[in-house]
């Protein structure tokens, strides 16, 4: 069947996690406040964090700029599993056996220990017991997963290989690992935040962290002026809105489409699948209403900034309709930051930090790296590993710190990816710059599009929207300095070097800025 990918409707432009869930209503910062640890972020890694800390006894106050769960978890395609693509030979050969066993038993941890705290809090969150698959589809890249496999074994998945599935067009070999978990990551994750709040846990939604002063104790500064005093600190913002450890010269951020469409149950692939072919392809489903599937499939992989992100969501929607038959009712995207080693930074936030802890890059992975974060960081800060108390050691848990500890460095395994992405990002921060205009005037400009303009080295970011009104804004990211690009799908600009993300107000929709576009008249 072939397909003319501008012909596929996208849907309606919304998660379905969200559209699915309740908007929360936790209140906003208005005086100081103390607590042992202050945890800055309210998605997965942030949550699960404060859940922990409180499930210790720990006094916790979590803030989070705009509402939980609502960023990039609440617009991940929710699979909780150790199989993350051919990650484990990757591991094996460039740090190690052992380091690539460590990662396999900490993410097989975090599946076990979603599965028990959804029965200990009896969540209602549609998750299911299901088989991960990584797939290839041509005969040359079969040793590829027969390497995975062999090194996946070894680090103790129940991993097979399989030439056949369940997915409605052929394959090449395909690695399988039996007994992961999907589920519907808001159901979990606000239930999470409830128990967090009985247990005394303190939730602060729409209030924007600005400043971090480390000492003994340590204190937060928010936009408003509002000042937290804590014992110890963990910055879970995705990215970190602090650069402490030079993460920010490790970190690649990258965005993916997701397009979900209703399909029936005897069309079901019956597993979560995913193919470094054709720039990504993930496929899972998830119940819906009227006895259907709703499919989810993630692909289209791009860099903050490229061009014509809305003909590579058309294009994802018609590989959905050519392959599934099933037009999609929503897209949306999501946001990832991969490292140079390709490993998570969670751990201590840097060589000098004694009470400031940090989790980040999980590189596309962050149900089941968002539970190692929150097991782990609890530990650090309850156990020997950390500074702030003896009682509750996890030694088990405790075994995971080094291969994830955000001070490391492997310069052989991380040269190549270190150097490729500074590259870019100095071209972007001169060349962009110093580009000529992508449109001489704002009259050029079609209704709902955007462009950026003016003289060299002074650009503004210009939206004519649908009613033919301009929203003119600074083309500065307020974050160190690079040129936003416009978004076409989603109608933001975007910054290429660290992924901060904008509205056409100007408005701050993803760290690591914390600053708002300048907006300017036009």
């Amino acid at each position: 069947m072939g397909y003319n990918p501008g012909m596929t409707p996208l849907g309606t432009a919304a998660s379905y996690w969200m559209d699915s869930t309740p908007e929360t209503s936790y209140p906003s910062l208005d005086d100081d406040a103390t607590a042992d640890v202050a945890v800055i972020g309210g998605g997965i890694a942030g949550i699960c964090t404060a859940w922990e800390l409180a499930r210790t006894g720990r006094s916790v106050v979590l803030l989070e700029a705009d509402c939980i769960v609502a960023s990039t978890t609440g617009h991940t395609t929710a699979k909780v599993s150790a199989q993350h693509t051919l990650i484990y030979e990757h591991l094996r050969s460039s740090l190690g056996a052992q380091t690539a066993r460590e990662y396999g038993q900490s993410q097989l941890d975090a599946i076990e220990h979603v599965v028990r705290t959804v029965d200990e809090l009896g969540i209602d969150c549609d998750l299911e017991r299901r088989p991960a698959f990584t797939y290839v589809g041509s005969d040359e890249q079969i040793p590829l997963i027969h390497a995975e496999a062999a090194a996946a074994q070894a680090a103790g998945l129940p991993a097979c290989v399989v030439e056949q599935t369940k997915l409605p067009y052929p394959i090449a070999a395909a690695v399988r690992v039996d007994d992961q978990v999907q589920l519907h990551p808001r159901r979990y994750l606000l239930a999470l935040a409830d128990d967090l709040a009985r247990r005394g846990g303190r939730i602060f939604e729409n209030t924007r962290v600005v400043g971090l002063h480390e000492g003994t104790p340590c204190r937060i500064s928010t936009a408003d002026g509002i000042t937290v005093t804590a014992d110890a600190v963990v910055v879970a913002t995705h990215y970190p809105i602090f650069d402490r450890a030079a993460l920010f010269s490790r970190l690649t951020p990258h965005r993916e489409l997701v397009v979900a469409a209703p399909i029936s149950t005897d069309r079901d692939p019956g597993g979560m699948y995913i193919t470094p072919d054709e720039n990504t392809r993930s496929v899972r489903t998830a119940p819906y209403r009227d006895g259907q599937r709703l499919l989810i499939v993630t692909g289209e992989s791009f860099a903050l900034g490229a061009p014509d992100v809305a003909s590579r969501a058309h294009r994802l929607a018609g590989w959905v309709e050519e392959h599934f038959q099933a037009r999609p009712s929503y897209h949306w995207a999501a946001q990832d930051n991969s490292t140079t080693d390709r490993l998570p930074y969670i751990g201590k936030f840097h060589l000098g930090a004694k009470h400031v802890y940090v989790a980040t890059g999980f590189g596309g992975w962050g149900m089941s790296n968002g539970v190692v974060a929150g097991r782990l960081l609890t530990a650090l800060l309850n156990g020997a590993g950390g500074t702030e108390g003896t009682e509750g050691t996890e030694p088990t848990v405790l075994s995971w710190a080094k291969i994830y500890d955000p001070c490391r460095i492997h310069p052989k395994v991380e040269a190549r990816s270190f150097v490729t992405a500074n590259l870019r990002n100095a071209r972007h921060f001169i060349a962009d710059r110093f580009g000529a205009s992508e449109a001489s005037s704002s009259e050029d400009l079609p209704p709902d599009s955007g462009a950026i303009m003016g003289p060299r080295g002074s650009k503004c970011a210009v939206y004519r929207d649908t009613a033919g009104e301009i929203h003119a804004v600074s083309a500065t990211c307020t974050h160190l300095g690079c040129t936003v690009a416009f978004n076409d799908l989603e109608r933001t600009w975007d910054c290429p070097c660290h992924g901060s993300r904008f509205g056409v107000d100007g408005s701050v929709l993803h760290g690591p800025a914390t600053r708002p576009l300048e907006q300017l008249d036009r």
